[in-house]
């Protein structure tokens, strides 16, 4: 069942705000935000027949020296209190604000597993884009820069939470489906643009606009892509991975893929969601030497699955993905008052660990983006499309990608004054369900005596939400949380994926 929400609207926050500053933060540093917006004003009044009576210019001088001493009063009091509004109304902020330790932001923030990533979402929300727009053009970058785990051709799993209504969606692919024998139906456009035209705000081709860019004049290779290059090999890749001589491209080389580049660019144009779509899929079945597609299930948005807690209301992803799994683990974790000792199961040995790409984006209202999207195995099934420099997944109708799928998000009680908004996603464990309830299970029960703000803040933004240094030796943790009228990010292993925010 398809949702039928309304386009979300976010009040966008000043860049300085003296509700954000805080007397009893010790670790906040004081530094220029805005620019100096002391001007001399123009007066608009008119002085006229100054010389018409006696002492005219004596008025003027005894006037002006008046009314230069309010300005200088006025101006030294603003800077002595800090403030930026006098009882006569409103006027510009002072040359000074707060800053706050790494993974802190007054407004929104962004955490992906590629810098160039992280950061155009970041341009994003700058630009008046909510969270979905900054997580659906990060994972369009991501579709460039990482196509080891991620990309046109892949499946997309999604949770978003709308702080305005405290409802949360989710987003599904649906079951995995075959273009071609060992090779997955691209639904990745399709999801994305569903996603945005209900929830986003910016314009659809705004957020194509930075991966266009960076798939036509060339991305730079960081060391996630050139691992899985240097353990996999090229087979399939040339030549957009590898040099001429066929060996892969290392950390800091420059790769270009103008196919891909062409694909999101008509996509940006596409008169309607399903053109873009449709075009890709003639071009990928020309490719493939395949007949025309009959019209295909399509990526659906419906209302998340719901857990009533002490501590709020829990929402994940409805099947298929791990979801159901989640809730009653984490429902016997509770009835047992606490997480289990050891979240991780033996390392599995005949299965190969799943690859997946996750992102996350908060705003300091609550509302908040989970996506994970997946190609099954690194470069899928590294059959590089010619007429789109598209790889196709090989995700399949018999693939278990659905059991490791499972992003959360709590929403704090009224009652709880630590944590207002949760969010968690995990990736590349089969374990996935078992990890995220340990980390979550943790936090509920965390003791109150231990939960101290800054030692809490700091501790997070070291060791994220479960303090180990890895998940299962297989994984990655992001964690994003709005928390008073802040946005927070933080991920374990804790160097493993670049945030920004402003």
């Amino acid at each position: 069942m398809e949702a039928t929400a309304r386009p979300v609207l976010y009040q966008q926050l000043l860049l300085w705000d003296q509700s954000l500053e805080s007397e009893d933060e010790e670790e906040e540093i004081s530094e220029p935000l805005v620019p100096d917006p002391w001007k001399p004003q123009d007066s608009s009044r008119s002085w006229k027949e100054v010389g018409a009576r006696p002492g005219a210019c004596a008025q003027l001088v005894v006037a002006l020296l008046l009314l230069a001493l309010g300005f200088s009063l006025a101006a030294w009091q603003l800077h002595a209190r800090g403030s930026a509004t006098e009882t006569s109304g409103s006027v510009a902020p002072p040359p000074s604000g707060h800053s706050h330790r790494p993974g802190v932001y007054h407004h929104g923030a962004i955490i992906s597993p590629a810098a160039t990533c992280s950061h155009l979402g970041q341009e994003l929300l700058v630009a008046g884009g909510n969270v979905v727009d900054a997580g659906v053009g990060a994972a369009l970058c991501l579709a460039v820069v990482h196509p080891h785990a991620t990309g046109l051709g892949a499946m997309f799993w999604g949770l978003f939470h709308n702080s305005s209504s405290g409802n949360s969606t989710a987003l599904t692919s649906g079951p995995a489906q075959s273009l071609v024998p060992g090779q997955g139906l691209p639904l990745a456009l399709p999801a994305l643009r569903l996603l945005h035209t209900h929830f986003g705000r910016l314009p659809w081709p705004r957020l194509l606009a930075g991966p266009t860019t960076l798939a036509q004049e060339g991305f730079l290779v960081d060391t996630p892509l050139a691992q899985a290059l240097a353990a996999h090999g090229t087979k399939g890749l040339c030549p957009l991975l590898c040099h001429s001589d066929g060996t892969p491209l290392s950390p800091g080389d420059r790769a270009t893929n103008p196919k891909l580049a062409a694909v999101l660019h008509k996509a940006a144009l596409a008169s309607t969601p399903d053109f873009a779509w449709t075009a890709l899929l003639s071009l990928l079945a020309k490719d493939l030497g395949l007949q025309g597609r009959s019209a295909e299930p399509r990526p659906t948005l419906e209302p998340a699955l719901k857990l009533p807690l002490a501590q709020g209301i829990l929402f994940t992803t409805p099947s298929p993905s791990a979801g159901p799994e989640l809730l009653a683990l984490l429902q016997a974790a509770l009835q047992s008052r606490g997480p289990s000792s050891d979240p991780c199961p033996p390392r599995l040995q005949a299965t190969e660990t799943p690859v997946s790409s996750v992102l996350a984006t908060v705003d300091s209202s609550g509302s908040m983006l989970l996506l994970i999207s997946s190609l099954n195995s690194s470069f899928g099934s590294r059959h590089l499309s010619p007429s789109t420099g598209v790889l196709l997944s090989n995700l399949v109708a018999k693939s278990a990608i659905s059991t490791w799928a499972c992003p959360l998000i709590l929403r704090g009680s009224p009652d709880d004054t630590e944590d207002d908004v949760l969010g968690l996603v995990v990736s590349g464990t089969p374990a996935v369900a078992r990890v995220t309830t340990h980390a979550l299970v943790s936090h509920l029960t965390r003791p109150q005596n231990q939960v101290q703000h800054h030692h809490h803040h700091q501790h997070q933004a070291q060791q994220g939400p479960t303090g180990n240094p890895s998940v299962c030796g297989q994984g990655i943790v992001l964690q994003v949380a709005a928390r008073a009228e802040h946005a927070h990010v933080s991920s374990v292993p804790s160097g493993c994926c670049p945030y920004q925010g402003f």
